[in-house]
């Protein structure tokens, strides 16, 4: 398996996600979205990096092109891919607007899901927990594990930057003060990196871990008489997505006026005609502060 096809139409992203299945050191099956894969490959002889993290095995050359490669398994916390004898593949995937290459076991196959399927990792788990989501196939237990914050914590910077300065004028200020924001973000990295963005803002705002989470809570503060101005939201997450999220709001006329922003590790030239599709205002790319505090401001000014 060489390559993967990025053909998925519009609809079928509204609906569910193609995953690919893998596995690291042992039986566990794992999952990640392949609208985010570019092609996947035998390893091969790495070039070392020094004073790099443990989890960075090295340099891999993709048609000339050098990217950094991360033992998966070391990276969460599992035995090193490098210490088994079993098969070991390369994944080369987009996140965040960076080409990154993982090192994984035996990749096995495609698998179509509907994001409904898709559940919250159980509560067990800890905020530690390098995984956003969980699904059954096969009988089997499916962890999507959380990239993002794998890569945050493995090449720190990949991440646009946190040392965000904004001037704002006095007008502005009044304006943002009495503004409400909800973040919905399956990944505690991504939601983490928004926070910080919005805490540099005079704006108030509440967090969600999904969007039948945020759909929930929208409501009840709307019976609490609460408007909330503006959504950044996820595209992948379990239980509802994105897209959905942003139909359902839509669709209810006390909620429907928000301001929407899909806000996703997926390259925007795939998300761009899915997310006006869905009914949402803006698609931005991860993660870049400055593009973030633009787009908000942009969004509650105008509101």
């Amino acid at each position: 398996m060489t390559g993967i096809s990025q053909s998925n139409s519009s609809d079928q992203r509204h609906l569910g996600q193609d995953l690919l299945l893998f596995r690291l050191c042992g039986k566990q099956r794992y999952g990640i979205n392949v609208l985010k894969i570019k092609e996947i490959i035998p390893t091969q002889k790495l070039t070392q990096l020094p004073q790099a993290h443990p989890a960075i095995v090295g340099i891999a050359k993709l048609r000339g092109t050098p990217l950094s490669v991360i033992d998966l398994a070391q990276a969460i916390g599992l035995t090193p891919l490098r210490d088994t004898q079993g098969k070991i593949n390369i994944i080369i995937a987009e996140f965040n607007r960076t080409m990154q290459g993982f090192l994984v076991g035996e990749v096995e196959r495609i698998v179509s899901l509907s994001w409904k399927d898709i559940l919250p990792p159980p509560k067990a788990t800890g905020k530690g927990s390098y995984v956003t989501g969980v699904t059954s196939f096969d009988k089997d237990m499916i962890e999507i594990i959380d990239v993002e914050k794998v890569l945050n914590e493995v090449v720190p910077e990949h991440i646009g930057s946190s040392l965000l300065k904004l001037q704002l004028l006095p007008e502005q200020i009044a304006i943002l003060k009495d503004k409400l924001i909800m973040v919905v973000d399956d990944s505690s990295m991504a939601r983490k990196q928004i926070c910080q963005t919005l805490d540099k803002l005079p704006v108030k705002y509440v967090v969600s871990n999904d969007g039948k989470e945020a759909l929930d809570l929208l409501r009840n503060l709307h019976q609490q008489g609460r408007h909330v101005d503006m959504i950044i939201s996820d595209i992948e997450m379990p239980e509802m997505d994105g897209y959905t999220l942003t139909r359902e709001i839509r669709k209810d006329q006390d909620l429907s006026s928000m301001y929407i922003l899909l806000h996703t590790s997926l390259s925007s030239s795939i998300t761009s005609a899915a997310a006006d599709a869905s009914g949402a205002d803006a698609a931005l790319t991860k993660f870049v502060s400055e593009e973030l505090s633009s787009i908000v401001l942009k969004a509650l000014e105008a509101s």
